[in-house]
């Protein structure tokens, strides 16, 4: 029997799910539906991390590495190579994997700042390989000629087309995360964050949880990858970046850690942000850290649950 509170959960998701689809069928202007588009990319990176990040208590310095991985896959298979996209889709988030179990089999028996520097050294490892491989990835000139997406006769292409997938694709991974979490293993995670030593003690085998969780998160980052190119069709080394890495991390903590709806609301405000302070972009850094800070302060466990306690203190005090 489903649980009064998963129906709740459901129930949300089901909203969600057509929020999003309204907004794709009625708005007709390009440029919102770009932004939103956007919004969808970054909250797959935010869904990822915040797996990593709010559920298992690891911190990744490094996780637009993975991003780049994917995205740079894909541009380099199908615009080079002439292979199909979305075959290129499979390669991108195998070798995301294959290399976030590379790197996590010895950086995960790592923790707190070890664990944070260890990732960050291998964040700039991938955006060094990807500017000194000029031959291959059009190194800081960026890489052009990445093909549009097509399945059949659609098009994917900016517009309702790209927004409908991206975002079909988001309500996917959400949902993945959902199930995952509230199954055995989303509780071993929880132990895990709550205390490792603990967890140890009643056979949860944590260093391989954590590899697992480090290659999920880096297959949705590849994914994210593969969308952001062919959206774009145009890559170069500075978005994939360490800023980049630090705005990931920025998004779960604004949006809220342990939440997936805080990736949704960190992704939308930190996409959000630059259009608005679109005539202060050399006050943007600043901002950026006010706004994180104030968060911080007023709403230490990210927007997610500040809000949530905002509306339950005005239905008491209405009450």
């Amino acid at each position: 029997m489903m649980t009064e509170k998963k129906k709740i959960i459901w129930i949300e998701y089901l909203g969600f799910i057509c929020a999003v689809s309204a907004f794709g069928l009625v708005t007709e202007n390009t440029y919102y539906l770009q932004i939103m588009t956007f919004i969808g990319i970054n909250t797959l990176l935010g869904l990822g991390l915040n797996m990593l990040m709010g559920y298992t208590g690891q911190v990744s310095l490094g996780h637009a590495a993975f991003y780049g991985i994917g995205a740079y896959t894909t541009a380099i298979l199908s615009g080079t190579y002439g292979i199909n996209p979305w075959l290129a889709l499979v390669c991108a988030v195998a070798a995301a994997v294959l290399i976030a179990f590379i790197v996590g089999l010895p950086t995960l028996r790592l923790s707190g700042y070890y664990l944070a520097m260890g990732t960050l050294g291998f964040g700039m490892i991938v955006n060094i390989v990807i500017r000194e491989c000029a031959h291959v990835t059009g190194g800081a000139s960026g890489f052009v000629g990445i093909p549009v997406l097509e399945a059949g006769s659609l098009v994917f292409m900016a517009g309702p087309g790209y927004y409908f997938l991206v975002w079909a694709t988001v309500c996917v991974a959400m949902i993945i995360c959902r199930r995952l979490l509230d199954s055995r293993t989303g509780r071993a995670l929880r132990a895990i964050h709550d205390g490792e030593k603990a967890a140890v003690a009643i056979g949860i085998n944590t260093h391989f949880l954590k590899l697992e969780i480090f290659m999920f998160s880096a297959a949705l980052s590849a994914i994210a990858g593969f969308l952001y190119a062919h959206f774009v069709l145009f890559i170069s080394p500075e978005s994939f970046g360490f800023m980049f890495s630090i705005k990931i991390v920025t998004m779960v903590v604004i949006g809220g850690m342990a939440s997936v709806w805080g990736a949704v609301l960190g992704a939308a405000v930190l996409t959000l942000l630059p259009e608005v302070l679109h005539g202060f972009a050399e006050y943007e850094m600043i901002i950026f850290g006010t706004v994180l800070m104030v968060v911080m302060i007023f709403m230490p466990q990210g927007l997610n649950r500040g809000i949530m306690d905002m509306i339950r203190t005005a239905r008491r005090a209405k009450a």
